[in-house]
């Protein structure tokens, strides 16, 4: 079992930055890849970036790639999102989830994930 938390949201005018914190809890982090998703309302559930057990390998999707950048901390149990150059329609509530295979499957998809936090609020308005 893994317990995740997410904070670091809130309001942001555009052109700022934020970054998203999850922490974990439960099982040993090392041995879950880890990802970030975002719903907007009335939209499906979007998937945003992806990191591998060690850090080494991360992937994020066209449309934040440049200015997003999935990280981890093992040690601290820790994983992050750094936002930079938002704008308005990155507004959505950013999620984050931890899979053992996500990699191996497709870390993508949301069904590759097994535990999921509860969320953050991110709003980009001026």
């Amino acid at each position: 079992q893994v317990q995740l938390v997410e904070s670091g949201g809130g309001l942001v005018q555009p052109g700022g930055s934020l970054r998203l914190s999850c922490a974990a809890s439960g099982d040993i982090l090392d041995y879950y890849e880890l990802g970030w998703f975002r719903q907007a309302p009335g939209k499906e559930r979007e998937w945003l970036s992806c990191i591998s057990t060690t850090g080494s390998s991360t992937f994020h999707t066209d449309s934040v790639k440049g200015r997003f950048t999935i990280s981890r901390d093992n040690p601290k149990d820790m994983v992050y999102l750094q936002m930079n150059s938002l704008r308005p329609e990155d507004t959505a509530v950013y999620y984050c989830a931890a899979g053992r295979r996500a990699f191996a499957r497709s870390c993508m998809r949301q069904d590759s994930y097994e535990y999921w936090g509860q969320g953050t609020q991110v709003t980009v308005s001026a």
